[in-house]
């Protein structure tokens, strides 16, 4: 006999299992239609989450542990002309944490294992809400007559883990350069005994060099790697298999209606060179479960007049984020002189701005 529920959460990653949670604890029945699984390759991602998507992690009891958390208390970007600016953590404990996808999949998956009100399914089920959170790749925004519009930007991220001659000191490093932009992200936990020299490459290039990196031999990958990183961390060795897949900007056009709404990279989808993409999904569902947490007594939790609460509360934030890195993808992709002298000098005199950089750290960090 199928499970009587309240919600329905199509989508059981890392959105999709962090929404359960949180709907569980106002003691709302959960079904979470399980994702296909797949096998293959170790999964070679990591996540940069700010102080917003920690602490509501911690709260659900899924915060991955000391070993698979690390600490970014100083950033680096590089322009293509010398252009540099630097962040800090000053007094806060980190700029953001950079996370492995396997370590928080386990964490959320532990914490689900212990919540009654939360039934695995294997297919959809009739509930008063059903939340997508499938990803971009979502099927089930076709069936509420949602239109997602993609931008493709012919990039694919080529991503893989690395180790440093050099420690990284837990400073994420970024490189824009004739269009490409790569990242070196720290890995390695809290407080290492000595210096880390793990890192994550998170590598945006066009969709035929990225067929090259997957397949050139290991020391031309560390070759091209250690001259696009300008030597930054010394020779670097590749130490997991690599992965890549395509990047593009999209949105949807509705994120509700009355019975279902969108969350996470189903309704929204933005270039990984601000490292936002997660921290946006994350807080689409502390809003929405804070939004139903809150509905009067009287409405049900597919009343579309409170989905609209949610989708006008979340919609701006993420089309901001968009339209923000849409522009450095494009500023970056120019490469004419002139381009280059200009974004250049952009960069330095941010980089000596005062209050205004101070802002972008607050907002990044996920904090006002």
């Amino acid at each position: 006999m199928a499970p009587v529920l309240d919600v329905c959460i199509r989508g059981a990653g890392i959105v999709g299992r962090t929404l359960a949670l949180l709907l569980a604890r106002d003691r709302l029945r959960v079904g979470l239609v399980q994702s296909a699984a797949t096998g293959g390759l170790a999964d070679v991602r990591a996540y940069a989450l700010n102080a917003a998507s920690r602490q509501l992690l911690e709260s659900v009891r899924a915060w991955p542990d000391a070993a698979h958390q690390t600490p970014v208390t100083g950033m680096e970007i590089h322009g293509d002309e010398g252009g540099c600016v630097r962040f800090e953590a000053g007094s806060r404990p980190a700029l953001a944490w950079i996370v492995d996808v396997p370590a928080l999949e386990q964490r959320l998956d532990e914490a689900l294992r212990y919540q009654p009100y939360v039934t695995p399914i294997q297919e959809p089920a009739r509930a008063a809400l059903t939340v997508v959170c499938e990803g971009r790749g979502s099927l089930a925004r076709a069936e509420f007559g949602v239109q997602y519009d993609v931008q493709p930007y012919g990039q694919h991220a080529v991503a893989a883990r690395l180790d440093g001659e050099k420690p990284h000191g837990h400073i994420a490093r970024q490189w824009f350069q004739s269009g490409e932009i790569l990242a070196l992200l720290p890995l390695g936990g809290e407080a290492p005994a000595e210096g880390s020299h793990s890192v994550a490459l998170v590598w945006s290039v066009g969709q035929s060099r990225s067929e090259s990196l997957l397949h050139c031999d290991a020391s031309d990958f560390e070759s091209q790697l250690v001259a696009a990183s300008e030597g930054a961390l010394g020779q670097l060795t590749l130490a997991s298999e690599r992965a890549a897949w395509p990047l593009q900007l999209a949105r949807a056009d509705r994120w509700c209606g009355p019975g279902w709404a969108l969350a996470g990279d189903a309704a929204h989808s933005v270039h990984p060179l601000a490292g936002q993409g997660l921290n946006l999904g994350l807080a689409d569902v502390r809003e929405l479960a804070a939004v139903l947490h809150g509905r009067e007594y009287w409405r049900s939790v597919g009343d579309v007049r409170l989905l609209r609460r949610y989708e006008r509360a979340r919609k701006g934030d993420t089309l901001a984020m968009g339209a923000t890195t849409d522009t450095l993808q494009q500023l970056f992709a120019q490469d004419h002189a002139g381009w280059s002298v200009l974004r250049n000098w952009g960069m330095r005199g941010f980089d000596a701005s005062g209050p205004i950089k101070q802002w972008v750290v607050r907002q990044a960090a996920g904090r006002l």
